[in-house]
Protein backbone atom coordinates (compact mmCIF):
# COMPACT_ATOMS: atom_id res chain seq x y z
CA UNK A 1 0.00 0.00 0.00
CA UNK A 2 1.11 3.24 -1.21
CA UNK A 3 2.75 5.52 2.29
CA UNK A 4 1.18 8.54 3.86
CA UNK A 5 2.61 11.40 1.82
CA UNK A 6 2.60 13.67 4.67
CA UNK A 7 5.06 13.38 7.69
CA UNK A 8 3.37 15.91 10.94
CA UNK A 9 -0.90 16.00 11.78
CA UNK A 10 -2.51 18.26 13.93
CA UNK A 11 -5.56 17.03 15.49
CA UNK A 12 -7.97 19.93 17.00
CA UNK A 13 -11.16 18.82 19.21
CA UNK A 14 -8.84 15.52 20.62
CA UNK A 15 -10.31 13.21 23.11
CA UNK A 16 -11.84 9.42 22.94
CA UNK A 17 -13.33 7.96 20.05
CA UNK A 18 -12.41 8.82 16.52
CA UNK A 19 -9.78 11.02 17.14
CA UNK A 20 -7.89 8.57 19.65
CA UNK A 21 -7.79 6.13 16.96
CA UNK A 22 -6.57 8.92 14.68
CA UNK A 23 -3.73 9.45 16.77
CA UNK A 24 -3.04 5.89 17.33
CA UNK A 25 -3.11 5.20 13.28
CA UNK A 26 -1.33 8.05 12.56
CA UNK A 27 2.30 7.25 14.66
CA UNK A 28 2.12 3.77 13.56
CA UNK A 29 2.43 5.45 9.79
CA UNK A 30 5.00 7.32 11.34
CA UNK A 31 3.65 10.89 11.34
CA UNK A 32 4.57 12.97 14.47
CA UNK A 33 1.48 13.80 15.80
CA UNK A 34 -0.13 17.14 17.91
CA UNK A 35 -2.85 16.78 19.93
CA UNK A 36 -4.94 20.04 20.75
CA UNK A 37 -7.88 20.38 23.10
CA UNK A 38 -9.77 23.25 25.29
CA UNK A 39 -8.61 21.08 28.43
CA UNK A 40 -5.33 19.57 27.43
CA UNK A 41 -4.98 17.29 31.11
CA UNK A 42 -7.31 15.02 29.08
CA UNK A 43 -4.92 14.08 26.46
CA UNK A 44 -2.16 13.08 29.10
CA UNK A 45 -3.25 9.11 28.52
CA UNK A 46 -3.11 9.19 24.63
CA UNK A 47 -0.01 11.36 24.08
CA UNK A 48 1.73 9.06 26.43
CA UNK A 49 0.54 6.33 24.36
CA UNK A 50 1.29 7.60 21.32
CA UNK A 51 3.88 10.01 21.93
CA UNK A 52 2.23 13.17 20.73
CA UNK A 53 2.50 16.35 21.96
CA UNK A 54 -1.21 17.94 23.66
CA UNK A 55 -1.75 21.38 23.37
CA UNK A 56 -4.35 23.36 25.37
CA UNK A 57 -6.22 25.62 22.82
CA UNK A 58 -9.73 27.75 22.75
CA UNK A 59 -11.05 26.53 19.26
CA UNK A 60 -12.90 29.15 18.55
CA UNK A 61 -10.46 31.93 19.97
CA UNK A 62 -8.79 33.30 16.88
CA UNK A 63 -5.83 34.45 19.05
CA UNK A 64 -5.89 31.05 20.31
CA UNK A 65 -5.94 29.20 17.61
CA UNK A 66 -3.04 30.92 15.66
CA UNK A 67 -0.85 30.35 19.10
CA UNK A 68 -1.64 26.77 18.72
CA UNK A 69 -0.24 26.69 15.12
CA UNK A 70 2.95 28.79 15.69
CA UNK A 71 3.67 26.19 18.76
CA UNK A 72 3.23 23.17 16.67
CA UNK A 73 5.44 24.65 14.22
CA UNK A 74 8.16 25.34 16.90
CA UNK A 75 7.72 22.30 18.36
CA UNK A 76 6.97 19.49 15.75
CA UNK A 77 7.30 21.27 12.51
CA UNK A 78 4.38 23.14 10.20
CA UNK A 79 1.77 20.36 10.28
CA UNK A 80 0.80 18.92 6.97
CA UNK A 81 -2.14 17.01 7.81
CA UNK A 82 -4.44 19.19 10.07
CA UNK A 83 -7.50 17.30 11.09
CA UNK A 84 -10.60 19.15 12.55
CA UNK A 85 -12.68 17.01 15.08
CA UNK A 86 -14.60 19.30 17.16
CA UNK A 87 -18.36 19.83 17.56
CA UNK A 88 -20.70 21.04 20.43
CA UNK A 89 -24.62 20.06 20.45
CA UNK A 90 -26.65 22.30 21.85
CA UNK A 91 -30.22 20.34 22.11
CA UNK A 92 -33.23 22.31 22.55
CA UNK A 93 -36.45 23.27 20.80
CA UNK A 94 -36.44 26.43 18.22
CA UNK A 95 -38.94 27.94 20.35
CA UNK A 96 -37.18 27.54 23.88
CA UNK A 97 -33.79 27.15 23.52
CA UNK A 98 -31.00 29.82 24.80
CA UNK A 99 -29.77 31.65 21.79
CA UNK A 100 -26.15 31.90 23.30
CA UNK A 101 -25.81 27.79 23.75
CA UNK A 102 -26.69 27.85 19.76
CA UNK A 103 -23.94 30.65 19.10
CA UNK A 104 -21.76 28.66 20.78
CA UNK A 105 -22.59 25.63 19.56
CA UNK A 106 -21.90 26.70 15.96
CA UNK A 107 -18.90 28.33 17.05
CA UNK A 108 -17.17 24.95 18.02
CA UNK A 109 -18.73 23.08 15.06
CA UNK A 110 -18.31 25.17 12.05
CA UNK A 111 -15.92 28.75 13.16
CA UNK A 112 -13.19 26.88 14.85
CA UNK A 113 -13.24 24.92 11.61
CA UNK A 114 -12.47 28.31 9.54
CA UNK A 115 -10.32 29.40 12.04
CA UNK A 116 -8.37 26.03 11.70
CA UNK A 117 -8.41 25.63 7.25
CA UNK A 118 -7.41 29.61 7.61
CA UNK A 119 -4.18 28.80 9.55
CA UNK A 120 -4.03 24.97 7.49
CA UNK A 121 -3.51 27.47 4.21
CA UNK A 122 -1.33 29.72 5.24
CA UNK A 123 1.32 27.16 6.01
CA UNK A 124 0.20 24.62 3.09
CA UNK A 125 0.38 27.03 0.42
CA UNK A 126 3.67 28.16 -0.23
CA UNK A 127 4.41 24.73 0.19
CA UNK A 128 1.87 23.69 -2.51
CA UNK A 129 1.10 20.80 -0.56
CA UNK A 130 -1.35 19.36 2.71
CA UNK A 131 -4.44 18.29 3.62
CA UNK A 132 -7.05 19.40 5.64
CA UNK A 133 -10.04 16.74 6.92
CA UNK A 134 -12.95 18.18 8.64
CA UNK A 135 -15.72 15.74 10.58
CA UNK A 136 -19.30 15.51 9.70
CA UNK A 137 -21.71 13.90 11.02
CA UNK A 138 -25.68 12.68 10.07
CA UNK A 139 -26.16 16.35 11.23
CA UNK A 140 -24.37 17.54 7.86
CA UNK A 141 -26.75 16.44 5.66
CA UNK A 142 -30.49 15.89 7.24
CA UNK A 143 -31.13 18.03 9.61
CA UNK A 144 -33.45 16.17 13.09
CA UNK A 145 -35.52 17.75 15.85
CA UNK A 146 -34.66 19.51 18.77
CA UNK A 147 -31.28 19.25 17.08
CA UNK A 148 -31.24 22.68 15.33
CA UNK A 149 -28.07 24.06 16.61
CA UNK A 150 -25.58 21.05 15.64
CA UNK A 151 -27.19 20.85 12.52
CA UNK A 152 -26.64 24.45 11.33
CA UNK A 153 -22.57 24.06 12.60
CA UNK A 154 -22.37 20.58 10.80
CA UNK A 155 -24.08 21.75 7.63
CA UNK A 156 -21.53 25.25 7.82
CA UNK A 157 -18.66 22.82 8.06
CA UNK A 158 -19.06 20.69 5.34
CA UNK A 159 -19.88 24.07 3.00
CA UNK A 160 -16.64 25.32 4.45
CA UNK A 161 -14.80 21.63 2.99
CA UNK A 162 -16.84 22.13 -0.24
CA UNK A 163 -15.78 25.54 -0.80
CA UNK A 164 -11.94 24.83 0.67
CA UNK A 165 -11.54 21.94 -1.74
CA UNK A 166 -12.44 24.44 -4.57
CA UNK A 167 -10.17 26.55 -3.77
CA UNK A 168 -7.35 24.68 -2.21
CA UNK A 169 -7.34 21.90 -4.97
CA UNK A 170 -5.87 23.53 -7.36
CA UNK A 171 -2.95 24.82 -5.15
CA UNK A 172 -1.95 20.75 -4.60
CA UNK A 173 -4.05 20.98 -0.73
CA UNK A 174 -6.06 18.20 -0.11
CA UNK A 175 -9.74 19.08 1.84
CA UNK A 176 -12.01 16.67 2.70
CA UNK A 177 -14.70 16.19 4.33
CA UNK A 178 -16.22 13.15 6.58
CA UNK A 179 -19.90 12.32 7.13
CA UNK A 180 -19.83 10.32 10.22
CA UNK A 181 -23.60 9.14 9.79
CA UNK A 182 -24.41 6.52 12.87
CA UNK A 183 -23.34 5.75 16.24
CA UNK A 184 -19.64 5.68 17.24
CA UNK A 185 -18.13 3.22 20.06
CA UNK A 186 -16.90 3.83 22.86
CA UNK A 187 -15.92 3.05 26.75
CA UNK A 188 -19.54 4.81 27.71
CA UNK A 189 -21.34 4.01 24.82
CA UNK A 190 -21.50 0.16 24.16
CA UNK A 191 -23.00 -1.85 20.63
CA UNK A 192 -26.16 -3.71 22.18
CA UNK A 193 -25.22 -7.38 22.04
CA UNK A 194 -28.50 -8.09 20.27
CA UNK A 195 -27.52 -5.72 17.48
CA UNK A 196 -23.89 -6.72 15.88
CA UNK A 197 -22.22 -4.02 13.94
CA UNK A 198 -24.92 -1.24 14.43
CA UNK A 199 -22.09 1.16 15.70
CA UNK A 200 -19.08 2.28 13.72
CA UNK A 201 -15.89 0.93 15.12
CA UNK A 202 -13.98 4.38 15.36
CA UNK A 203 -10.44 2.27 14.29
CA UNK A 204 -12.69 1.45 10.99
CA UNK A 205 -13.52 4.98 11.10
CA UNK A 206 -9.93 6.21 11.70
CA UNK A 207 -8.86 3.94 8.85
CA UNK A 208 -10.85 5.34 6.09
CA UNK A 209 -9.20 9.30 7.38
CA UNK A 210 -5.50 7.08 6.51
CA UNK A 211 -6.88 5.77 3.08
CA UNK A 212 -7.50 8.86 1.92
CA UNK A 213 -4.21 10.47 3.11
CA UNK A 214 -3.29 8.12 0.20
CA UNK A 215 -4.59 8.78 -2.42
CA UNK A 216 -2.84 10.53 -5.46
CA UNK A 217 -4.24 13.71 -6.36
CA UNK A 218 -5.78 12.62 -9.72
CA UNK A 219 -8.39 10.79 -7.71
CA UNK A 220 -9.28 12.74 -4.44
CA UNK A 221 -12.00 11.79 -2.18
CA UNK A 222 -13.49 15.47 -1.16
CA UNK A 223 -16.32 14.02 0.66
CA UNK A 224 -16.59 10.25 2.46
CA UNK A 225 -19.73 9.22 3.86
CA UNK A 226 -19.52 6.53 6.74
CA UNK A 227 -22.70 4.37 8.34
CA UNK A 228 -23.04 1.48 9.65
CA UNK A 229 -24.10 -1.49 7.02
CA UNK A 230 -27.20 -2.26 9.04
CA UNK A 231 -28.55 0.92 9.02
CA UNK A 232 -31.67 2.06 6.57
CA UNK A 233 -31.06 4.21 4.01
Amino acid sequence: MTGIPYKTALIIGAGVGISASLARRLTEAGLKVALAARNAGKLAGLAAETGALAFAADATDPTAVAQLFDQVDAQLGEPDVVIYNASARAPGSVAEIDPEAVRRAIEISAFGGFLATQQAARRMIKHGRGAILLTGASASVKGFPLSAAFAMGKFALRGLAQSAARELGPKGIHVAHFVIDGGVRSATRIEPADRPDSMLSPDAVAQTYLDVLRQPRSAWSLEVELRPWVEKF
